[in-house]
């Protein structure tokens, strides 16, 4: 009879258990069964040319739909179908470690020039008691510069070092939300009109975002059942930053946008908002683990019975890729980042454990979601090594027989024809790429625009070293039990994009 704590770590195993017996699976039979690896990765190949024609497509429409959204005046929508707007009251939460202070400022200089009026909005920044030098600085700045802006700014400290927490993000937030609570209380708000918004401490919205997301939260019949996603473009710094990031940061978005559109597995990611009272009756956000912006979902999803969704907000949110001042530093920074969002996986073995607890949700409910994250995760770590590695193997290694038939000659001209096909994702990338590119900084010349055409043929590189493999290194950790404390990514921009 397993404990609890084993079954536990049983369930920890599992999801990086799968990818390596795949990966076992793959070497062995390219070596033993030649043959059937060669059909087995052609079906592969033909399956996963067919999921970039089906990606492409949900891109193109969620990628309309994001153009209509952008070209609408959302706050005279608002105003003119929702004449009790004035009751949802708007709270921002920024949690901060050690940004810099022109970061905030491009932050909250975006919720000053909202079409949602600046003094309707509560921004809650909480820093961090082991930077306090950095905090006490920022602090005084923020009461000098932006006191009576909003219609409150509130500072909190996050201690250190509390009980049944790990330093990051989720413990910053989850204490300034019971903070917040007594807050709330004492201006006496009903939860369920309170609209929190949970972002990065870099996150510059877009001026119709809360327009948007009021509108969209009155006209929901059940707002307090349903997380709102915006759109997450990470090019706050995309013009300084190198080529790979950002590659790697237009896959985000396009990923993001791509999930908008299907909304059967859309998660909330990173920014996002949601009714106060879900956050509240779920537990708040998880203080004691990474991947706390997916993680509240799923404690909603699991305290509502299933009955809870995702609504997305095409209107974006920008944060920046996570440019350092050296090249070496950036691509370290990409790695542990990439490598911290696969961290999700944590949210496996929670579900796993959690089903049992709630037989009111239909068994396949429960094995739709727990596809969706264990199918993610898996194609996340092994798709570029498959394509990349899997696909030549078997021929490198073939002896025999083989290496005389058709299909050993034909073969490659084959995976070569299937991987021209799904050229077509890239050509779709790099078309979408410049429609979202912002405009180009003063001192950069036009000619940089063929560079962000050229940084595509990196694609194979990027995907395989700062998507695979950091996504490998996280399920491996899991599976051994070395768990992954919240590395903060370093965010830096030049003074000529800070000023603009």
């Amino acid at each position: 009879m397993l404990s609890d704590y084993q079954r536990y770590r049983w369930y920890e195993i599992l999801p990086g258990l799968s990818i390596w017996l795949t990966i076992a699976i793959a070497i062995v039979c390219s070596f033993i069964r030649p043959l059937w690896m060669i059909y087995v990765v052609i079906t592969f190949d033909i399956y996963w040319v067919l999921r970039v024609i089906y990606f492409s497509l949900y891109l193109v429409i969620s990628w309309c739909r994001f153009r209509r959204a952008m070209h609408i005046n959302w706050f005279e929508r608002l105003t003119t179908e929702f004449p009790t707007w004035t009751k949802r009251v708007n709270v921002i939460f920024l949690p901060l470690y050690n940004e810099e202070r022109e970061v905030v400022a491009s932050t909250l200089e975006a919720l000053r020039r909202s079409s949602y009026p600046a003094e309707r909005l509560v921004v809650v920044i909480s820093g961090e008691e082991r930077r306090r030098a950095h905090w006490k600085d920022l602090q005084q700045w923020l009461q000098t510069t932006y006191r009576g802006v909003f219609a409150d700014l509130i500072l909190y400290t996050h201690p250190a070092d509390l009980p049944d927490e790990i330093p990051g993000k989720g413990s910053n937030i989850h204490f300034a939300e019971q903070r917040f609570k007594s807050y709330a209380d004492a201006h006496g708000w009903h939860y369920e009109d309170i609209i929190i918004s949970v972002f990065d401490v870099d996150t510059v919205v877009h001026p119709e975002y809360f327009a948007h997301l009021t509108y969209m939260y009155c006209r929901h019949p059940r707002p307090e059942r349903s997380s709102f996603q915006p759109v997450t473009l990470y090019n706050n710094n995309l013009w300084e930053s190198p080529a790979v990031l950002r590659i790697m940061a237009f896959g985000t978005s396009f990923w993001m946008l791509f999930s908008l559109a299907r909304l059967d597995n859309l998660v909330t990611f990173s920014s996002h908002s949601m009714s106060f009272k879900a956050a509240l009756e779920a537990g708040g956000h998880t203080k004691d683990i990474v991947s706390e912006d997916s993680r509240i979902f799923f404690q909603c999803w699991l305290h509502y019975g299933g009955d809870y969704e995702v609504t997305p907000l095409y209107i974006p949110v920008s944060m920046d890729t996570v440019r350092d001042e050296q090249m070496i530093s950036s691509l370290k920074n990409l790695y542990f980042q990439q490598r911290r969002w696969a961290w999700g996986t944590e949210n496996i073995p929670y579900l796993l454990w959690e089903f049992r607890k709630h037989p009111e949700i239909a068994w396949w409910k429960k094995l739709s979601v727990l596809f969706h994250e264990w199918e993610g995760k898996w194609s996340w770590a092994l798709v570029p090594i498959i394509i990349t590695v899997f696909g030549r193997l078997p021929l490198w290694v073939a002896r025999g027989a083989l290496r005389q038939t058709a299909l050993f000659f034909n073969t490659p001209y084959t995976l070569e024809a299937l991987v021209q096909l799904a050229m077509i994702g890239l050509l779709v990338s790099l078309i979408m790429s410049m429609l979202i590119l912002p405009s180009r900084p003063v001192g950069y010349r036009p000619h940089r625009y063929l560079y962000m055409i050229a940084q595509w043929v990196l694609l194979p590189v990027s995907l395989l070293f700062f998507s695979s493999l950091p996504c490998l290194d996280a399920v491996t950790h899991l599976m051994m039990g070395n768990y992954l404390g919240f590395n903060v990514s370093a965010k830096k921009r030049t003074a000529e994009r800070s000023a603009t």
